[in-house]
């Protein structure tokens, strides 16, 4: 019988450097979500070490105080609680930096305290790493971490001196390339292959996207938003399917498309996006342009926020940020203010949605777990896309009943009376779709 495999807690300490320029209330935001990712990688965050300065350290980020605070919090014999447990301060594993830092501050730092570091970018790099599924979104992550290593890998060959250099040709003359040097033609060679199989990908999930609307008439509403703001919750509720709620940053890197459920007319389809993040390092952006670009190609964004943190402005500053820099800005949106539920009591919830409805009067302010609220929420969504339908009356012939069923899936049939020839619908539906149905069929009974 197979024993089964229980993973170790992996144990990780974080440490910042506040700059003058920097508030309380962003600086605390700022760890608090780096808490949260290192959450996501899998370690346990016992112990957060800050330090105000009016700069960085060149050599090492921190400052030599608190690199000497850090290294005798891990190697001396001391004993801390995590999840219930009294755990020896010298299993810790790592040092997580809120910001990102060269290769020679981590190697420094890593030399005076004694464990791996790992900078903010590094630690989102390895989440979306272990996370992508799909082909595109793997593909975008390995671009992404390319380009993360290689200017690292300038930086640590100049570490390295003379060593990193290594001569070839006949009889030694002649300059040969260094490892370095042909390690980063290989990331280049890679970089540019990785981006021509996503500008394939891209036609192709284009061109696919182009025939399904086509042949189905559909709308797409798609969910944008910080991370963890209960997008994937909503997701599930307005569409009535099991896709992955977790309570971790970057839970899921891959676009999820669902109907609208119960299905409307026209049918409406509802895309959750890869959530955003404050200090998401540009070259990601970047290379997730295409997975972001599901908020382009939507007549509608529910831009997601959560109601309960107290720093939801800046959730809206990142998204907006974000939707303009991939020209997603115009496309028309809905401000929903998820997890009202997460506020408090009633009393407390009902000030907070008044105050929220103040601020911003076109609001929605809800919880993705209570189904009256998902249901005006969804209504929202429908009045939306039925703004532009058209009406017309259509006589269908007893003889031609077996397009009833298509009538009734692309249209809604606002009145139906029959008689010895046949029916006459009223039917409200898309332009293009009322059209053909008008063509096909006369108005009125043919003689």
């Amino acid at each position: 019988m197979q024993k089964e495999v229980i993973e170790q807690p992996r144990y990780a300490v974080v440490a910042a450097v506040q700059l003058p320029n920097v508030t309380d209330i962003e600086f605390e935001a700022s760890l608090n979500e780096l808490r949260e990712l290192a959450k996501t990688l899998g370690y346990v965050v016992v112990h957060t070490f800050v330090q105000k300065r009016p700069g960085f350290d060149i050599t090492a980020y921190l400052g030599a105080g608190k690199r000497q605070e850090i290294s005798e919090f891990i190697n001396n014999e001391s004993e801390f609680v995590a999840n219930g447990d009294h755990v020896d301060s010298r299993v810790i594993d790592a040092v997580l930096i809120d910001h990102e830092i060269s290769p020679s501050q981590a190697r420094n730092l890593e030399k005076e305290v004694g464990c791996e570091v790992m900078d903010r970018t590094m630690v989102i790099l390895e989440i979306f790493h272990r996370n992508a599924r799909s082909r595109a979104a793997r593909a975008q992550v390995e671009i992404a971490r390319l380009g993360y290593m290689a200017p690292r890998m300038r930086e640590a060959a100049k570490l390295a001196g003379p060593q990193g250099r290594q001569r070839s040709g006949a009889g030694g003359r002649g300059g040969g390339e260094s490892h370095t040097e042909l390690d980063r033609r290989k990331i280049r060679d890679r970089i540019s292959e990785l981006q021509q199989e996503i500008v394939a990908m891209d036609v192709e999930r284009k061109t696919q996207r182009a025939r399904r609307q086509e042949r189905q008439g559909l709308a797409v509403v798609a969910l944008v938003g910080y991370t963890n703001a209960g997008k994937s919750t909503l997701m599930r509720a307005l569409t009535g399917s099991e896709v992955l709620v977790a309570n971790k940053l970057f839970a899921t890197l891959d676009t999820t498309v669902r109907a609208l459920y119960p299905e409307s007319v026209p049918r409406v389809l509802v895309s959750d996006t890869v959530g955003f993040i404050k200090n998401l390092p540009h070259g990601l952006v970047a290379s997730f342009k295409s997975t972001l670009e599901e908020a382009l190609d939507a007549s509608l964004l529910l831009h997601v926020i959560d109601a309960s943190d107290p720093g939801f402005e800046r959730q809206l500053e990142v998204t907006d940020e974000v939707l303009e820099d991939i020209g997603a800005n115009i496309v028309p949106r809905i401000r929903v203010f998820n997890k009202i539920d997460f506020v408090g009591d009633a009393a407390a919830q009902s000030e907070r949605e008044a105050w929220l409805k103040a601020r911003y009067p076109d609001c929605v302010v809800m919880s993705a777990r209570r189904p009256d609220e998902v249901a005006k929420l969804r209504q929202k969504i429908v009045t939306f896309f039925q703004q532009d339908l058209v009406e017309a009356e259509i006589f269908l012939p007893w003889a031609e009943q077996q397009m009833r069923g298509e009538i009734y899936a692309s249209c809604q049939v606002l009145e139906e009376n029959s008689n010895d020839n046949g029916s006459l619908l009223r039917v409200r539906g898309e332009p293009n779709v009322v059209e053909k149905l008008t063509l096909r069929f006369s108005p009125t009974p043919s003689s």
